[in-house]
């Protein structure tokens, strides 16, 4: 191979012209300096020589930029006539991919569509805990959102008690055929109150805290997974894990607000405060209110993995029930209805309790400072809960209330045998004696179901399958039957 300088000559002198002309294609000294051996330019700066001239720069525009005073500052602006900037939504990428959904899978954005945004979820967090990719969480207004991709498994639309979940089929299948008819077929039935100091704090009878205690001093429990005061807002109730008789003591009484319970069952979530044990031997106890325990009973009825949340759903071994006609939003009840409206400090209120069909609130000296109808707060309860036939817990081991009994008592229904091997733990160290009045609490489970008959689009049908159609669900409630379809 011949050496590069003799296929093409170097002009080593810049002065000889002559050479220069003879080589085609070899810049001249002039050249040079506009112009690289790659074809690119040097810099506007910079003289044939390397040396930094005098900088100019280009002061940026005034008097063109958006002003966001008089307009929105997401508008987008000087966009080109028919040009689009929007990413396309779900249903012209499906069509662009030629991709169908199969008929038989449901997803989030429906469950969302027919629920949530309809204003009909009950924040019990069932959809949370079924969801076998952990696609779903809790968002800040305390409702259920997607967090990750969708699989369009179905399982939260199934498991839904205002969903896909045919909660009186439940009642039977947990229960028996007699749990259809008013406040169903219990073992027995009791009025009781403990007699510790500590009761004060608690609600009525403050039954539900001395079972749990006793569930955890004989070694049944590990935990209970009850609900706690948030730090930052009073009277907002949080789940928390109670693992000692202190910790259950301290968070004794109501809170009129759901905490998503079902969707903080992932026990490692509580791992430091439960003992070093495999996870599939710790065991639980549920507080929670009858949709609640509704929906980890369907849950725990099929064997298959609910990723994070299955140990928690397995875990529970003991569910008490507390009798609920209704729940509340919290921001509607307390901030709108109680301080806004009414005047009354959330830090001020040392008890807040619904008996005989009142709102009633006390200070931090035990004084009662609110007695209004319940009816005066429909407007922040969770519309969802009209539809609820459930007012007495039928699926729960136990159901704890104050309907049925006299003043500082509670109503106590054991449903199960699991519910009578804790009622025996407990009763000798409380003061009880046969329910009081057992039609009361038919009565209002009677009224209840009534309500919930008006509200419910569909029919009421414990023989019916358990698991509702979403495209049945969709034609009842005029719901839109394919929301990710229609860029919802």
């Amino acid at each position: 191979m011949r050496p590069f300088h003799e296929v093409f000559p170097m002009a080593t002198d810049p002065n000889d012209s002559d050479r220069n002309d003879r080589l085609p294609g070899v810049p001249t000294v002039e050249s040079e300096a506009s112009a690289v051996a790659d074809g690119g330019s040097v810099p506007t700066n910079v003289d044939q020589n390397g040396d930094l001239g005098e900088i100019e720069f280009t002061r940026p525009t005034e008097g063109t930029s958006q002003n966001v005073d008089d307009g929105h500052p997401d508008e987008r602006v000087g966009v080109p006539d028919g040009a689009s900037l929007d990413t396309p939504e779900y249903g012209i990428r499906s069509e662009m991919n030629g991709i169908e959904t199969p008929d038989d899978k449901t997803w989030f954005m429906e469950l969302d569509e027919a629920v949530i945004q309809d204003d009909r979820c009950i924040q019990c967090g069932t959809c949370v805990a079924s969801c076998p990719s952990d696609s779903i969480g809790i968002g800040e207004d305390g409702l259920p959102e997607l967090v990750k991709m969708c699989t369009g498994c179905s399982l939260c639309w199934d498991f839904c008690p205002r969903g896909g979940l045919r909660y009186e089929r439940q009642w039977k299948i947990t229960g028996g055929e007699d749990n259809v008819s008013g406040a169903g077929d219990p073992i027995t039935e009791f009025s009781a109150k403990v007699g510790d100091d500590w009761r004060d704090n608690a609600q009525d009878g403050g039954v539900v805290t001395s079972v749990l205690i006793h569930l955890l001093e004989a070694g049944e429990i590990d935990g209970a997974l009850i609900a706690t005061e948030s730090d930052d807002e009073p009277w907002k109730a949080e789940s928390f894990l109670a693992t000692t008789p202190e910790e259950l003591v301290e968070n004794a009484g109501s809170f009129y607000n759901q905490t998503m319970a079902l969707g903080n069952l992932e026990v490692s979530r509580w791992e430091e405060k439960l003992p070093d044990k495999p996870l599939d031997d710790i065991s639980l106890a549920l507080v929670g209110t009858p949709c609640e325990i509704e929906g980890v009973r369907a849950l725990q009825d099929f064997d298959w993995d609910y990723q994070s949340q299955n140990a928690g759903v397995r875990a529970i071994d003991y569910t008490i029930a507390l009798m609920c006609t209704k729940n509340f939003n919290y921001h509607k009840l307390i901030g709108e209805q109680l301080e806004e409206k009414r005047g009354i400090d959330p830090e001020e209120i040392g008890k807040l309790d619904v008996l005989h069909g009142k709102m009633m609130a006390y200070d931090q000296d035990g004084e009662m400072i609110l007695e209004e109808s319940v009816e005066e707060f429909h407007d922040a309860a969770l519309k969802g809960c009209d539809e609820c036939a459930d007012f007495s817990g039928l699926c729960a081991d136990l159901t704890v209330g104050s309907v049925g009994s006299s003043e500082e008592y509670s109503s106590v229904i054991v449903r199960t045998d699991q519910g009578m091997k804790a009622w025996e733990m407990t009763a000798d160290d409380l003061d009880h004696h046969d329910l009081e009045d057992r039609s009361a609490i038919g009565k209002l489970q009677g009224w209840d179901k009534k309500k919930a008959f008006e509200s419910l689009e569909r029919p009421f049908d414990p023989d019916a399958p358990r698991f509702i159609e979403y495209t049945d669900h969709a034609q009842r409630y005029d719901t839109e039957p394919n929301p990710h379809e229609a860029d919802h």
